[in-house]
């Protein structure tokens, strides 16, 4: 195994990626977890040996470690994911705590709506997290149709009682208010290089306009239709764009915040409807 293990990184070196990403495919070629690896005694037969060489491979051409072997992790989740949907990252883990932070001061069934929701992360988190703790009542909205596939997955693996709305945002949920709106939009600027395992993820998931804030406006512009008087909106952005965000948000919300990620980045913006 360890030479199996030292080679796969050394090609995956050629191209800067991580050598983790070797264990987690040798895993995935032995049908064990990563932890198995080291602690269990496993025969490398020859089928499991070109299989991990052929996910090293599609892993050398630029697809992501997650799309190879089906799945993401966040937070206590493993959710499936794959061509067509946006991978999850650890940086909006941070922007889930911050809105279960913010649910002790309501007293009844507190109503969230996640924009954008992709592989249903930040809905499922939720849901799950506050199970016995807390009674929320869960939307997902999602408008495409590549990526709608993975949210109900998720959603039925963790047999959830979290609505689908399959929809753009700026028309879902006519007359609808809510408690609390979470969001990851696409906020990435169009011309901003990306590293080339990240360009094969959906475009329309990562790219926000010329600055990145057009599609973030129109989710702004939906919060601000759906929440209550007093509701928590929570959103996701580009490190640059914290003064951008502070601004948009500035005529419909108050107590406007800037949260930054674990790398001490500006990710993500919360604010109270006026």
């Amino acid at each position: 195994m360890k030479e199996l293990l030292r080679n796969a990184k050394d090609q995956l070196a050629t191209k800067n990626i991580n050598p983790v990403d070797a264990e987690l495919l040798l895993a995935h070629a032995a049908h064990v977890t990563r932890m198995d690896l080291h602690s269990k005694s496993i025969e490398f037969t020859p089928q499991i040996c070109g299989d991990f060489q052929g996910f090293i491979n599609e892993r050398l051409e630029g697809r992501p470690t997650q799309y190879i072997i089906g799945e993401a992790p966040f937070r206590y989740l493993d959710l499936e994911v794959g061509e067509g949907v946006l991978i999850p990252r650890p940086e909006t883990e941070m922007l889930v705590d911050e809105v279960l932070h913010n649910l002790n001061k309501y007293d009844e069934t507190v109503s969230i709506v996640d924009l954008g929701s992709g592989s249903g992360a930040i809905a499922i988190a939720l849901q799950t997290e506050t199970k016995e703790k807390k009674k929320v009542a869960v939307i997902a909205v999602e408008k495409s149709k590549e990526a709608l596939p993975w949210l109900h997955k998720n959603i039925a693996k963790y047999d959830l009682p979290i609505r689908v709305i399959e929809e753009d945002v700026s028309t879902a949920l006519e007359g609808i208010k809510c408690d609390i709106v979470v969001a990851n939009p696409p906020y990435i600027p169009n011309a901003e290089l990306l590293p080339a395992d990240v360009m094969k993820e959906p475009s329309l998931a990562l790219l926000g306009g010329p600055d990145g804030m057009d599609v973030p406006r129109i989710f702004i512009n939906a919060a601000a239709r759906l929440l209550k008087p007093g509701g928590f909106l929570a959103i996701e952005h580009h490190e640059t764009q914290g003064v951008l965000m502070q601004n948009e948000l500035a005529g419909e919300f108050t107590n406007i915040r800037l949260h930054n990620d674990l790398n001490d980045r500006p990710r993500f913006t919360t604010g109270t409807r006026k």
